[in-house]
């Protein structure tokens, strides 16, 4: 069923330039399994969380100086003087900790689901493109208060990239503007930093067009058959997106209001001091996992390759999975897999967070082993060896039964 008005001048518009056909299509009119539950609704929650990144940060920028001798006290005018300034800041620094919650989860929800499996690894794939910069875009961007944490950070991690043989220096010397961490690098990373949500909103763009291209997958991984099993998204699933906004909001507000910096490090309300260095250097929490895989590695060249493949790997993640079922509702033995994976995630994390010495190296080592391991190893075996259960011939058919076992339970 195409779009249809009766009012002329939006008819008119339309004719000419169909977005409000495309809109509709989209928002309201596009077909979605009935059976979508609320692990779904996390990618309408990042489109929410990344307008917000993007309208607060254009505003914060109109009072943030990028120069070395001034963007501390930069911040702490925001802070102080604008008005309403704390609450942007708050809204922007805890926005980004809650678009990467909602990432991770988005994530973890397609792993859990098998949303990458063909015919849907170009959704995948993009997906991990958007992480990748969405990382780039949190670094720089705490780097910008230069604060201790923020300058020794930016010092470390980009020191990083010098391991790498012919190219690295060259690389450590353009991002930095020079010899070493200074106004220069200061300025590329408030431009880079400036520019990024931009990107990440056109590649976001790119991941709804192949998402529509192939449609959504369902929490019982089969293909919609017919017109029983859909619903169009509007007002099904806008209602259902709302009240996940308003529950994810009340936790973001809860940050924001009452918690603004616990997510932070202390030392970051300390001015930058090249010749102090603090007692223990930690990115943001949601590059922990990466940073104790860098760790865990005693040379620092494989450290930082390990790194990147912790990253690379999920780009090959759809033609590792050898399993013909999708979901891991139907498939017992990888849910184990799954869930002892996710707490490996947070091993790593937990681990990125502490000094890299005694047990917790080898915590860290025996975690970074498992990543890997996981997705290199087992989840090519078990699509040969696994036994899933029998999959239901239609999303109706399971949607109805579900409702038929609640009635007769009820009226038992």
């Amino acid at each position: 069923m195409s779009f249809q008005t009766d009012n002329k001048l939006i008819k008119w518009f339309d004719d000419r330039l169909p977005l409000v056909s495309v809109m509709h299509h989209t928002f309201v009119q596009h077909p979605y399994p009935r059976n979508l539950n609320v692990a779904y609704q996390f990618g309408s929650i990042l489109g929410v969380m990344l307008t917000l990144q993007i309208v607060t940060g254009i505003v914060l920028a109109m009072h943030y100086t990028a120069h070395t001798s001034m963007a501390f006290d930069s911040v702490e005018h925001i802070m102080r003087d604008v008005n309403y300034g704390w609450l942007l800041r708050y809204m922007h620094a805890n926005g980004a900790s809650m678009f990467f919650i909602a990432v991770y989860l988005h994530m973890f929800r397609g792993l859990y689901y098998g949303s990458y499996k063909a015919p849907r690894e170009m959704i995948w794939m993009i997906g991990v493109v958007i992480l990748l910069v969405m990382m780039a875009t949190g670094f720089m961007g705490y780097v910008l208060p230069w604060g201790q944490m923020s300058f020794w950070g930016a010092t470390v991690i980009t020191n990083l990239f010098s391991a790498l043989p012919v190219v690295g220096d060259p690389i450590v010397t353009w991002l930095w503007g020079g010899f070493a961490v200074d106004n220069p690098t200061l300025n590329r990373f408030f431009s880079l930093h400036y520019l990024l949500p931009f990107v990440i909103f056109g590649l976001v763009f790119l991941h709804l067009v192949a998402l529509h291209q192939k449609g959504s997958t369902n929490p019982l991984g089969i293909e919609i058959k017919g017109p029983a099993d859909y619903i169009s998204f509007h007002p099904y699933f806008t209602v259902k997106d709302f009240f996940g906004f308003a529950a994810f909001g009340v936790i973001f507000a809860v940050f924001v209001f009452w918690f603004p910096n616990y997510l932070g490090h202390p030392d970051n309300y300390i001015p930058a001091d090249p010749l102090v260095t603090p007692a223990h250097i930690v990115p943001e929490w949601y590059f922990l996992p990466f940073y104790a895989i860098l760790r865990s590695v005693p040379d620092k060249l494989m450290g930082v390759l390990a790194m990147f493949a912790a990253i690379g790997v999920l780009f090959i993640l759809p033609w590792l999975d050898r399993s013909r079922v999708r979901s891991a509702a139907f498939r017992p033995q990888y849910k184990w897999f799954f869930w002892i994976f996710a707490l490996d995630c947070i091993v790593l994390g937990y681990a990125g967070s502490q000094p890299a010495e005694g047990n917790m190296l080898i915590v860290s080592r025996i975690a970074t082993i498992y990543y890997f391991v996981h997705f290199i190893f087992l989840m090519p075996v078990l699509g040969w060896f696994e036994r899933p259960k029998p999959l239901p011939t239609s999303i109706s058919e399971a949607v109805l039964a579900g409702k038929a076992s609640t009635s007769a339970g009820e009226n038992a």
